[in-house]
């Protein structure tokens, strides 16, 4: 899978490569993506190759793959009107896909061919990959996981749509300026994306504010503000299956585009004003919503998803085929028999009260009826523990911007909780604690409760955090409801994490093996078989090296950075959280130093430690432990005692494309946060995947990646969560630990005096004062410190021998199986869904292949028009 350079023709051992997992490139395949590349170079960017540049040559292959894409994208779903399947609808406000061109080419079987086209035009793939930008339509795990789930759902065709937001700026673009975190906005859509194909036919238009009156014994939503809701589709490609699904983004536009008057009267600013204020709504992903107007912008992005993918939804389920396709379906008794609906965490959670709205007021339903029409449809992932994270709405807001849905709601909790009473008859503590509205002072709805209130299904994402969703954040509703609580432990989608990523060790992997790995991650569990294969181990081995070299001259290339590709590359990427535990490594990191100091003439294994991931703009305590970093890697890398044995490197502006870049070069992955605090995390899943041994406490899916590999083949150090609790109960005092451990006292004081930051001492107070105040240390860092510091020893101790450390790296990518995310899809369709996965492959669309003489023109066969596919 090694890709040719502009400078050689594909060597012999090239040309091997490529025929376990690529194939050898058909030469007629090869002509005819050269002359749809020229086509569209000259028709579609309107240039010559006199004045194309390579922005200009990579929308040209973009828009080449894309041909490739249509006519399976239009077959497949006019294989889903004509057989009318249950459709499931994955709601998400975030979406984190990264670059699409690779992975579409994989998932298409057409990387041979298209690499070799662009050799023959004198271009490389990789020069022109790096003109496209990261879709970054979320801020770390969540919306990840939502795009590798979109990636299962089409290989196992299921007929799945997300539904999310097309938000103008993406995640900010993070700089590093004096070793502190500055944002800048992610203009993602400056160039255009070649991706997305924009439906203006299907606008929908979404109502804010106004009031409520009663009209004929019935509730009325009048004198509201209407919003536009315009959908753009991306295709989503199943792997080598010839299904398309669609990623559908709404974007708000002004339902005027301009006032005449004010523009008459002079008053240019006035004209537009509206227009600008409507296309807010979608203008950026997540706003601080440490203040009302964020809060309320939160709330109408939140409901402005809700609401145009609930129209849309209904839409297509009148639409859709039934045995007669000219008459429409109106009967929703069997809505939840053809829709199922997704809730990714509590941001959609709206839906529960705009589908009952729709149901009720709009098609005139009886609200039992509604309901369980509502309850059959939806379902609910939690994705957090912590109960600050929890969505709780003030009613003034809702009443304010939706008043319509805060008296459905009202209602549905009148209901629920009447339901609870004839239960517990006389309990009022447990009506209060399963009541959706939470009064006091603030009265606020619990978009949580709201949720799982509303819902067939609730699961969390990990073994562990299913089990403490049912006896801490939702106790009370899982004894109220026990049969609902279900696990979907989290997973990621082994194209981009592997086969794309990494394609010398899938190459490794396919040539013992085979390739139906692939699309059945267990089947590397037969790698176990030659753990004792010198030379296959040697072919790890190798395969990691390079990775390094290649990783060392990337941060050469783009942070100015020399490391040594014999050290240990110890990485720790997520988002920037005290819960995460970057701290901890840090005071690892700081003890390191201190011994090598101490001990200059010691032998040490050394050790490059990278960590990466962007801090919420308004978290003052995760902007500060970034600057803490920066601190010190600036007095460590430039300490000439300490020389190569020990590095320090923030990774700057961490995102999918950088993730793909160093994960697969990694030997150690830190998933170090406190037991109990991370739902899952998927990270650990793709450092695992790529064979880095994983440093952990019993958290998460670390939990089950131990159970899988064996405890033997993974570094587990820390408290569990039972002894949290009970640490916590007796009453944590972190003082404690940094008085009776010198190693700890020295590190923290350093930072505390200003050792790493002489040019201003007091810089790090703060820091170290939240660890030792007497209710200080909340993520219990000082109580894992000595554990962590002694596991991290015997990780240094296990390098030293090459051979023992990668038998367990290769028994740790034999492990890793489980967590396919197309094995969490197939639990989502059996449990929850009640649709069967399938590998089997639509057959090839009818339509001429692009570049051919009979292009886009069916050879034979299929008459659904493309009116019926419209109604995607």
């Amino acid at each position: 899978m090694s890709k040719p350079s502009t400078k050689a023709p594909l060597t012999d051992k090239d040309r091997r490569k490529q025929i376990s997992i690529r194939g050898l490139p058909l030469l007629e395949n090869v002509a005819s993506v050269k002359k749809t590349f020229n086509r569209h170079l000259h028709f579609t960017i309107v240039k010559d190759r006199n004045v194309a540049t390579n922005r200009d040559y990579f929308l040209s292959i973009a828009y080449t793959v894309r041909d490739h894409l249509v006519g399976r994208w239009i077959r497949t779903q006019q294989h889903y009107y004509d057989s009318d399947p249950k459709r499931v609808y994955y709601l998400s406000l975030e979406y984190y896909m990264g670059r699409s061109l690779s992975n579409m080419m994989i998932n298409l079987g057409i990387e041979s061919e298209l690499d070799e086209a662009l050799y023959e035009l004198g271009l490389a793939i990789e020069d022109l990959e790096e003109f496209e930008e990261d879709a970054g339509l979320g801020n770390g795990g969540l919306g990840r996981l939502a795009a590798c789930f979109l990636d299962s759902m089409a290989t196992l065709g299921i007929a799945g749509y997300g539904y999310g937001l097309r938000y103008e700026f993406g995640i900010f673009q993070q700089t590093i300026k004096d070793g502190f975190q500055c944002e800048e906005p992610d203009d993602w859509l400056r160039y255009g994306n070649p991706w997305e194909i924009p439906r203006p036919e299907y606008q929908i238009p979404v109502n804010l504010y106004g009031r409520v009156i009663q009209q004929n014994g019935k509730s009325k939503w009048v004198d509201t503000k209407v919003i536009m809701a315009m959908p753009y589709d991306t295709p989503v490609p199943g792997f080598n299956n010839n299904v398309v699904n669609t990623l559908r983004l709404w974007s708000a536009k002004a339902p005027q585009k301009f006032n005449f008057q004010f523009f008459n009267d002079g008053d240019y600013l006035n004209a537009v004003s509206e227009q600008s204020l409507a296309e807010n709504v979608t203008r950026v992903l997540y706003p601080n919503d440490n203040y009302m107007q964020g809060k309320e912008l939160r709330l109408k992005q939140e409901y402005f998803l809700v609401a145009a993918t609930l129209s849309d939804i209904i839409r297509r389920y009148k639409h859709s085929k039934f045995g007669v396709s000219s008459s429409t379906r109106d009967d929703f008794n069997t809505f939840p028999d053809k829709v199922a609906i997704q809730l990714n965490d509590t941001h959609p959670a709206l839906t529960v009260a705009e589908l009952m709205r729709l149901l009720v007021d709009i098609e005139g339903l009886k609200w039992e009826t509604a309901w369980d029409v509502t309850k059959r449809a939806c379902a609910y992932t939690n994705h957090t523990l912590m109960p600050e994270a929890v969505e709780r709405w003030s009613v003034g807001l809702l009443e304010h911007v939706l008043p319509r849905h805060l008296q459905i709601i009202y209602e549905i909790n009148l209901r629920h909780l009447q339901e609870v009473a004839a239960r517990y008859p006389g309990d009022n503590d447990r009506i209060r604690n399963l009541s959706i509205v939470e009064e006091g002072d603030d009265k606020r709805i619990n978009m949580a409760y709201l949720a799982i209130v509303g819902s067939h299904a609730v699961n969390g994402v990990a073994q562990i955090h299913s089990e403490l969703l049912k006896t801490t954040l939702f106790k009370s509703f899982y004894e109220l409801t026990p049969e609902k609580f279900q696990n979907k432990t989290n997973g990621i989608t082994p194209r981009r994490w592997l086969v794309l990523s990494n394609p010398n060790l899938s190459d490794a992997i396919a040539e013992k093996i085979g390739e139906d790995w692939i699309t059945k991650l267990d089947d590397l569990k037969r790698l176990r078989e030659f753990v004792n294969n010198e030379a296959f181990i040697r072919d790890i081995q190798q395969v990691k090296q390079e990775n390094k070299h290649r990783l060392a001259e990337w941060l050469l290339k783009t942070q100015h950075q020399q490391i040594n590709p014999m050290s240990i590359y110890d990485m720790q990427v997520k988002r920037i959280h005290e819960y995460k535990r970057q701290l901890l490594n840090i005071l690892h990191v700081v003890t390191l130093y201190n011994r090598i100091k101490a001990h200059p003439n010691g032998k040490y294994v050394p050790r490059t430690v990278m960590i990466g991931g962007k801090a919420a703009p308004g978290y003052h305590m995760a902007k500060k432990i970034i600057k803490l970093i920066n601190s010190v890697g600036k007095v460590i890398n430039n300490d000439p005692v300490i020389g190569d044995r020990l590095k320090v490197v923030f990774l700057e502006n961490y995102r999918v494309t950088m993730a793909e870049e160093i994960i697969p070069a990694a030997d150690l992955s830190e998933q170090i946060s406190l037991a109990g605090m991370e739902a899952s995390g998927t990270s650990n899943m793709k450092f695992m995947l790529n064979g880095a041994m994983t440093i952990c406490t019993l958290d998460g899916a670390n939990v089950e990646m131990a159970e899988e590999v064996g405890n033997e083949n993974i570094f587990i150090f820390g408290m569990t969560v039972e002894e949290v609790e009970k640490r916590r109960s007796e009453g944590y005092r972190p003082k404690e630990f940094y008085e009776k451990n010198a190693e700890l006292k020295q590190a923290l004081d350093q930072i505390r005096d200003g050792f790493f930051s002489p040019e201003n001492p007091d810089l790090f107070h703060d820091v170290v004062d939240s660890l030792l105040n007497d209710h200080g240390d909340h993520y219990m860092l000082l109580a894992d410190y000595e554990s962590y510091v002694k596991c991290q020893e015997r990780v240094s101790e296990l390098f030293k021998d090459p051979i023992a450390w990668t038998k367990k790296c290769l028994l740790n990518i034999a492990a890793s199986g489980k967590f396919s995310s197309d094995r969490t899809i197939a639990e989502y369709a059996r449990d929850i869904w009640g649709v069967v996965p399938t590998l089997q492959p639509l057959p090839h669309p009818h339509e001429g292949r692009p570049g051919t003489k009979n292009e886009g023109e069916a050879t034979h066969g299929s008459s659904a028009s493309l009116n019926e596919q419209g109604k995607k």
